[in-house]
């Protein structure tokens, strides 16, 4: 993949560890609930809240909670409003960073960035800054079992897909936001195992820093940041 970062990696294994202590949940649940309002409480006829479904049925959330989250993003039942927005800045050493969040208080949301960024030897910037940078795109994350890039894209000839990478025993398919639930189930057809589809911010070209401590300083800036309640995802274009 052109723009295949590091960072990607990493999010997704920490993902996976993180829903091992039910972390996930939260941030799950209150996609449930936007997905929902945005687009209908039914999965069949809402493909962006059928794929946060998938997800939540993998790290094993009850079935009960699912439907609670639904039903408050379609007001059936009360709860918090949580509302969807995109903030843009500067890690450390200039690495260019994109952040979403879903928020009952942007105003909250806004101020607590604004001092991990600044804390951290980053810097908040207004929209449009970085994100010309990236493309919003449908990634698949399947098991490597193996298979070279030929192989996934022989299994994927029929469908319509950007690009492959493989990096730490993880395959990255991108493909058009909109096929990424069509992409899904084809690789699920072609026998491949899935382990997430989302919709994300892949960086067209990506950054190296050679230094080290300077790498691991961005890390850390990027994990701290990702673990804010707020926070659901957090892209940068470090390789």
């Amino acid at each position: 993949m052109s723009g295949h970062s590091k960072w990607s990696t990493i999010k997704h294994k920490k993902a996976k560890e993180d829903a091992k202590r039910g972390k996930v949940f939260t941030k799950l649940i209150r996609e449930l609930t936007v997905a929902a309002k945005e687009g209908g409480g039914d999965p069949a006829g809402n493909a962006k809240l059928r794929l946060i479904i998938d997800k939540a049925k993998e790290v094993n959330m009850p079935q009960d909670n699912i439907i609670r989250a639904i039903k408050k993003g379609t007001g059936e039942l009360e709860g918090a409003s949580y509302e969807p927005a995109t903030y843009e800045g500067y890690g450390p050493h200039g690495v260019a960073v994109i952040v979403e969040t879903l928020s009952d208080n942007k105003k909250r949301t806004v101020s607590d960035l604004r001092h991990l960024f600044s804390k951290l030897g980053g810097t908040l910037a207004e929209s449009g800054a970085v994100s010309w940078m990236f493309e919003h795109k449908g990634v698949l994350k399947v098991t490597a079992d193996n298979f070279t890039e030929d192989d996934i894209l022989e299994k994927m000839l029929d469908y319509d897909i950007d690009d492959v990478s493989i990096d730490d025993g993880i395959i990255s398919i991108s493909c058009d936001a909109a096929d990424l639930d069509k992409i899904k189930k084809g690789a699920q057809s072609a026998e491949l195992k899935v382990e997430d589809a989302s919709i994300e911010w892949i960086p067209k070209n990506t950054v190296e820093l050679e230094d080290k401590e300077k790498e691991e300083s961005v890390y850390r800036f990027l994990e701290t940041i990702n673990d804010l309640d707020d926070v659901q995802n957090i892209y940068a274009n470090l390789v």
